[in-house]
């Protein structure tokens, strides 16, 4: 699918910088778009708070807000094909959602564009940097 086609179908936008004729790329394993990783969840010792699992609306759902309120990352899918769940934890404290799709779902994101996310069962967390010495974990800010 090519990022104009995503954003025609999904009503989203990126910035103008972009170049919307890319084919946007559909990975099957660990990937990053700015502060969030999006992990094979399979990979990662978690629970869910609750275990409620909705289907992702077709308007998709804003998993992340930057620090300053813009630049949200937006995960997106074909209606009836990804669910997901907002009830995670995570040892690190990190967790952002889960979600399994059947096809691919795609996280789109103003300034990074696009990333595809290939069918299988997923964990979204926020990225940190680790300061030298024994400093708090930052988290990445977008």
């Amino acid at each position: 699918m090519y990022l104009n086609e995503l954003l025609d179908k999904t009503g989203l936008d990126v910035l103008d910088h972009l170049d919307r004729q890319v084919t946007v790329p559909v990975v099957d394993g660990l990937q990053a778009q700015g502060d969030l990783l999006v992990l094979p969840l399979a990979l990662l010792d978690w629970t869910s708070g609750r275990g409620d699992w909705w289907p992702l609306p077709a308007e998709g759902r804003e998993l992340v807000r930057g620090e300053a309120g813009n630049n949200p990352h937006t995960l997106v899918a074909d209606p009836g094909t990804c669910r997901f769940t907002l009830w995670v934890r995570d040892p690190e404290r990190l967790a952002v959602a889960a979600f399994e799709n059947i096809t691919p779902a795609y996280l789109v994101h103003p300034e990074h564009g696009a990333t595809g996310i290939a069918p299988g069962a997923w964990f979204v967390r926020r990225q940190r940097e680790l300061g030298a010495g024994f400093r708090k974990p930052v988290l990445i800010a977008d």
